[in-house]
């Protein structure tokens, strides 16, 4: 999973994964969007196909580039796994700030009626 993280701290590769979303594609599709030449669009893919993220098959001439969607669920549970965890963390934090809040104005309605 470190390799699909580090592949995708590329904008770059971050943006032919959210065209790859769309359906697959060749190299050449790929490479008109990018003021970049085909060669670096290459090593883009390779990147993101040695990092399980994409897979490239044989057809005909060409070699349409995949999502491998598998990969990015598995690093989805990862993330939500963290997520839920922090959203745990906060839900105490708020629950303590609450109860300080609470043991410093035991009775906040009465301070306003009293003014």
């Amino acid at each position: 999973m470190s390799k699909a993280f580090a592949a995708l701290a590329d904008p770059t590769r971050r943006d032919i994964v959210a065209r790859l979303s769309d359906g697959d594609a060749t190299l050449t599709e790929i490479a008109e969007r990018y003021d970049v030449s085909i060669q670096a669009v290459s090593k883009h893919l390779t990147v993101l196909e040695n990092a399980g993220l994409i897979s490239r098959t044989r057809r005909a001439q060409a070699r349409p580039a995949h999502l491998e969607a598998e990969v990015f669920d598995l690093m989805n549970g990862w993330i939500e796994r963290y997520r839920r965890r922090a959203e745990q963390r906060y839900q105490r934090l708020d629950a303590v700030l609450a109860e300080m809040n609470a043991q410093e104005n035991p009775n906040p309605t009465e301070e306003g009626a009293a003014s």
